[in-house]
């Protein structure tokens, strides 16, 4: 399970990490309303864990712009405002859930459990783009008909693509979704990977599905 916590307190949200990775759940992790965002509409995590107060803006305006922009990834708000009418406008600004400070691990933990097992109502299994089909539950991979042996780091680049197909997705929201928030972005290791994808998807096909775009990062697609 991937989980995407977004807090401005350093000591909560290291907490939080060290919590979640015990109980074997990838982390990532933003502090700032604008990095939040980045990450969040990334599409890269099954639960989103959104504080209130957050430098740059508010979580309410950050959870209602990822619901603008099409995410359908669950989201808990958590913060100390626990006021009726802030819990209602979280809830209609688009959240799942809401938990106030302070609160047990344990609970909180067990609340994205919940959410995480009713996400993939949300996502479809099989992903078609093109002649290519990718089948997230099973992780089987077939184009023209022909099927597509993938490593593990593989297949988690061809998901984030298949996931985002048509769109334009930066480097950070890439690795952030292949491996975690502590990977530099600027390493090649990324171009590397891409390099090894296309050669199994893309280098005996027409159309080429994997794009390139200097400055920007790839498009996935036709």
């Amino acid at each position: 399970m991937r989980v995407l916590i977004v807090e401005d307190d350093p000591e909560l949200s290291r907490a939080l990490r060290d919590g979640f990775r015990d109980l074997r759940m990838e982390v990532t992790t933003a502090a700032t309303f604008a990095e939040g965002l980045e990450r969040a509409a990334s599409g890269a995590h099954d639960v989103i864990v959104l504080d209130v107060m957050l430098p740059g803006g508010s979580g309410f305006d950050l959870c209602a712009e990822v619901r603008r922009r099409g995410s359908t990834t669950p989201i808990v708000m958590l913060t100390a405002r626990d006021a009726v009418d802030d819990r209602v406008r979280g809830l209609d600004a688009g959240a799942d859930d809401y938990v106030p400070k302070p609160f047990a691990f344990r609970e909180l933990a067990a609340r994205v459990r919940a959410l995480a097992r009713r996400a993939p109502a949300l996502v479809p299994d099989r992903v078609q783009v093109a002649d290519l089909t990718v089948d997230l539950s099973t992780r089987k991979v077939e184009r023209a008909g022909r099927a597509i042996e993938l490593t593990a780091k593989e297949f988690a680049l061809l998901e984030v693509f298949a996931r985002h197909a048509g769109e334009v997705i930066d480097r950070a929201a890439i690795t952030a979704h292949v491996w975690d928030e502590n990977h530099d972005p600027f390493t090649n290791v990324l171009e590397v990977l891409v390099r090894r994808l296309r050669r199994k998807i893309d280098d005996d096909f027409e159309p080429k599905l994997i794009h390139t775009l200097r400055g920007a990062g790839y498009r996935f697609g036709p």
